[in-house]
């Protein structure tokens, strides 16, 4: 991917949680930015697996399920880079959480406040 393919995100985090963010990437020899691309993509990981199509059932990035579905990912004759590999294996979970969302609220069952940026159960503000 090249540098003019990438966009910026921003997060507000306490200064103890950017240190130990930061200390954790050095630790394994990676850029902040690269640590925290993959930590988010190891999160989302821990929401997509269904064990009873064979996914892990807990978030262990090393679960068997995962290297299942990565080796699956893998079986053709190209290289594969990082990026496709994550969209891979992150399907349709962004699809599947909205109309979730839409749907317990269309319910009543959360709220959705804009000017508050988000979403709560009824009477729990």
């Amino acid at each position: 991917m090249a540098d003019d393919d990438r966009v910026v995100v921003k997060t507000y985090v306490p200064p103890e949680q950017k240190a130990e963010w930061r200390e954790a990437a050095a630790d394994l020899e990676m850029s902040q930015s690269e640590f925290l691309r993959t930590m988010v993509q190891a999160g989302r990981r821990g929401f997509l697996d269904d064990p009873e199509e064979g996914g892990s059932a807990d978030a262990t990035p090393g679960g068997e399920g995962l290297e299942d579905r990565v080796l699956d990912a893998l079986s053709g004759d190209e290289f594969v880079s990082w990026d496709e590999l994550v969209a891979e294996l992150s399907g349709d979970f962004e699809d599947r959480l909205y109309e979730t969302v839409q749907s317990l609220h269309a319910e009543g069952r959360i709220d959705h406040d804009p000017r508050e940026g988000g979403y709560a159960l009824p009477g729990e503000r």
